[in-house]
């Protein structure tokens, strides 16, 4: 949940003003390639490529923003070389100005990758590069577009770069090939790369867990539940799960399917007739599967719960997405979706307990037919109840670039819609749910908690996420080493998990850290490190591990540096008391000695300012949790941006 407004921006390039339509060519179905040097790669349905010598421009089906690939060879070239090349090919005329570089993780059989940002006055428009050396050169990979585009697009891209491989690259596949027991020395190194992982990060805690045929075999904690405590994490320490509620909440309506109410292609409609959505053939189309498959056509759209949630129900969550409006067809494109997830939580509770209050309904319904069957005995929606003993509180970097706890105040935004990821639970709880799904829906006695068909069809792919990644019904779809994996990530202020399994093998994971910065690096590697010892996968957790925390302190320290902390008193005096958006409520500007805070109500930050390159002022929230930016428009006027929706606050 964690969101910042890009501040990696292009001006407008001109580079289309001399790609013609006759030299584009429209493809009409996902198109594989190879680039001038060999390399290979897919292009997405409904966008145009245009090739000319070393360059190819592919552009999305809404024209004006694009992805090139340059081959560059060259005996003396290094990655910087490289992408000046590419930079003279792809836009001659054009000098981006420079923000950051550094490495990236290793895929596809690449030997060195290399990413750089760079900025402009075009805050609308986002400009990178990525540099992937092989035997002979280089690829360069040119990133040119409009932030809503890319958002709307994000899966394609994915497709796009995700299938791009160097010439000659034979990928990592593990179909056919039997898992190795996760036990003695096997298990003894993972252990020791999770704590070496974990200091590496600078996560205060994590837990994890692994299930093989039908066995615990892992079950602990590392590290410690906060900062300046010596209370360690075990495994039945709560974290908030976030997003991995998901899953959970999709059982719980396959329970309901199980039981004769409804089934996963029946019209949400059926069910309840006052259900719609901001457009009115889409409102009639939805299926309850569509709810939760990340297919509907419906962006993200969560700022209204995280800055009004304290003055929100869970019955708000219904009309407010009366008002989303969808940007692709049903069915066409992955756009994630919060709302519409926590929508389903809380019709499923409405069939169990039809005229309950709408939370009530929801709790209990997820109790009877999904906690207590599992003997999920630690896993509550209820803060106050989660933090009653064994918890583990939240982290994230200060704007000091020191690992500090968060508020909980933020969290309380995420009990509004809960069914899309408002659960505490355990390493423990969530193995319980692992191995029923390991069993195909039997319990460890061996009796049936649920038929296979209402709980299989969830592992169905609904839409793409890339060339061998999918998303089902609240599960994504992982192909991309040949053997089937279901998983689902969670994000919330201060916390990362996953929850994992590999069905052909009968092996499952769960991971659960309690700080942000740091813990998705934990997640990836934890993620990676086990398929290399199931598997005897190619080596690259810990290179990537390394990467990735280079990367994040990279970050960090690059934010930080373009900001001004604390706020100016020159600048604090152009604020106004108090501003009000229609959608996101109010915000309170409290001066204090030294400091500017922005109060929304359920919770606040200290504000810093970033000077765009035009000279306008953004005021960005610094305190650990959640990130956003307000610029400036001028002394009446901030403006919050999503990337899709521009929200004006006016000073009341």
């Amino acid at each position: 949940m964690k969101l910042f407004k890009a501040t990696l921006a292009s001006v407008l390039l001109g580079f289309a003003l001399h790609i013609s339509a006759a030299e584009s060519i429209l493809l009409h179905a996902d198109t594989p390639q190879v680039s001038q040097d060999g390399h290979r790669y897919t292009v997405p349905s409904g966008w145009s490529i245009r090739h000319s010598g070393a360059l190819a421009v592919m552009t999305v089906p809404e024209g004006g923003s694009h992805l090139a690939l340059v081959d560059v060879t060259s005996a003396d070239a290094n990655a910087n070389t490289a992408v000046r090349a590419a930079w003279k090919i792809y836009a001659p005329s054009t000098r981006p100005s420079l923000l950051s570089a550094g490495d990236r993780p290793l895929r596809q059989g690449w030997r060195a990758v290399r990413g750089y940002s760079y900025a402009s006055a075009n805050e609308k428009r986002r400009l990178s590069a990525v540099v992937r050396q092989h035997a002979t050169g280089f690829n360069v990979a040119i990133f040119d577009m409009a932030i809503d585009i890319a958002e709307k697009r994000d899966a394609e891209i994915e497709l796009l770069l995700g299938s791009l491989a160097p010439n000659g690259y034979a990928p990592e596949r593990f179909s056919g090939v039997t898992a190795h027991q996760l036990a003695g020395e096997r298990l003894a190194i993972f252990d020791a790369f999770v704590e070496h992982a974990r200091q590496s990060t600078g996560v205060p805690g994590v837990a994890v867990g692994i299930i093989q045929n039908d066995k615990i075999v892992m079950a602990k904690g590392f590290g410690v539940r906060q900062l300046g405590s010596g209370d360690t994490v075990d495994a039945d320490t709560r974290f908030m799960i976030a997003s991995n509620t998901k899953p959970l909440t999709t059982l719980m309506l396959a329970k309901l399917i199980d039981a004769g109410k409804f089934n996963w292609d029946t019209q949400v409609r059926r069910i309840m007739p006052s259900f719609k959505l901001g457009n009115a053939q889409t409102s009639e189309s939805v299926l309850m599967k569509h709810l939760v498959c990340a297919c509907t056509g419906l962006p993200r759209q969560d700022g209204e719960v995280i800055f009004e949630g304290e003055n929100m129900t869970p019955a708000s969550v219904l009309p407010l997405i009366a008002t989303m409006q969808p940007t692709s067809a049903l069915g066409e494109l992955y756009q994630y979706s919060n709302l519409l997830a926590g929508a389903a939580g809380y019709i499923g509770g409405q069939v169990q307990h039809p005229g309950m209050e709408t939370g009530a309904a929801y709790d209990a319904a997820m109790q009877a037919l999904v906690f207590d069957p599992l003997a999920m005995q630690d896993t509550t929606f209820d803060k106050a109840t989660a933090m009653r003993s064994n918890y583990a509180s939240p982290h994230d970097l200060d704007i000091k670039g020191r690992m500090t706890q968060v508020d909980m105040d933020v969290l309380s935004m995420s009990q509004v819609s809960r069914p899309d990821g408002g659960a505490w639970s355990t390493v423990n709880d969530l193995l319980r749910y692992l191995q029923m799904e390991l069993n195909y829906g039997r319990l460890p006695d061996g009796s049936r908690y649920i038929h296979s068909a209402p709980l299989l069809a969830r592992r169905v792919q609904q839409v793409s996420r890339g060339e061998h990644e999918g998303y089902g019904v609240g599960l994504k779809i992982d192909q991309s080493t040949g053997t089937l994996m279901l998983h689902h990530g969670g994000t919330d202020a201060g916390y990362i998990s996953d929850v994992m399994w590999w069905p052909e093998h009968d092996v499952g994971a769960v991971i659960l850290t309690n700080a942000y910065t740091g813990g998705v690096t934990l997640r990836n590697v934890f993620r990676r490190r086990l398929v290399e010892l199931m598997f005897d996968g190619n080596p690259e957790a810990m290179a990537n591990l390394k990467v990735f925390s280079a990367m994040d302190r990279s970050d960090a320290s690059a934010h930080r540096a373009a900001l001004t902390y604390p706020v100016p008193s020159r600048l604090a005096r152009t604020l106004a008391p108090r501003y009000r958006n229609k959608a996101l409520g109010d915000i309170q500007v409290i001066l204090k000695p030294g400091s500017v805070w922005f109060d929304f109500g359920g919770w606040k930050s200290a504000m810093a300012i970033r000077k765009q390159a035009a000279g306008k002022i953004d005021f960005v929230t610094v305190s650990p949790g959640l990130g956003f930016e307000f610029s400036q428009i001028d002394k009446t006027q901030l403006m919050l941006s999503d990337g899709v929706r521009d929200y004006v606050f006016v000073a009341e």
